[in-house]
Order: C-alpha cells, then structure tokens, then sequence
C-alpha cells in the first residue's frame, strides 16, 4: 500500500531543494541550469498536489501544465504562461535539439519571480 502522505512529504522536500539550487545557479550567472532546477522545483511541488488530488503515485511525466491538470488545479492566464514558459527550460535541460538563446539576467529574473509566486502559492496549498 503506498503512503500518500510519504510521498508529497518527499515531492516537496525535493521541490524546496530544487528551488534553493535553482536560485544559487541563476544568481552565479549559470541561468539555464538555473532555469532547470526552477522547472524541478515546480514539477515535484505539482507532483505533490498529483498525489494528494488523486490519492496514489504521480505519473512519470515533467509536463508542468499536465500536472497542474491532473491535479485540478485552477491556474490563472499569468499562471499557466508562466508554467509554459519555464516547461522550455526542462526540454532543454535534456534534449540538445531543443536549446534555445540563454535568456539574459533580466529574463531570468522575471522568470524566476514568476515561478517563486506559482511555487509559494503550490507550497501553502498543501
């Protein structure tokens, strides 16, 4: 039998980790790790709701709109651009085929606010 509670416990511990990571790279100008580890922190967080919504494992899948779907989650048009935008971080992360211009610092920064409000409002849901 699998423990519900264990599991989103270990989703958002992974996800504050992620993020701490997220904010370190960026800040030390590696802003497309950075933006990778940021993607990391919002997929467990939203994993977490996943297990929680649906009371059993997450499905294998780092689609950041997928989970917020499957966990029922009411996102704002700014919400769901914000996650759209972040979801090219993590194809890049892994696939070469896929990079994309480093956004600039500024970008970065934007980009990270955007997904701090997303992952702290995840965060206080649980």
């Amino acid at each position: 039998m699998i423990d519900i509670n264990k599991q989103i416990a270990y989703w958002k511990d992974g996800s504050y980790e992620d993020w701490l990571v997220a904010n370190e790279l960026v800040d030390n100008g590696r802003i497309r790790h950075g933006l990778f580890f940021a993607h990391l922190a919002l997929e467990k967080i939203l994993k977490a709701h996943v297990c929680k919504k649906i009371g059993d494992l997450s499905p294998r899948t780092h689609n950041l709109l997928k989970l917020a779907e499957l966990a029922k989650l009411e996102l704002s048009s700014q919400q769901t651009s914000a996650l759209a935008i972040i979801n090219s971080f993590n194809l890049e992360g892994r696939y070469p085929e896929t990079e994309l211009p480093v956004p600039s610092k500024k970008q970065a920064a934007m980009y990270i606010e955007g997904a701090e409000e997303i992952l702290q409002w995840l965060t206080q849901a649980l």
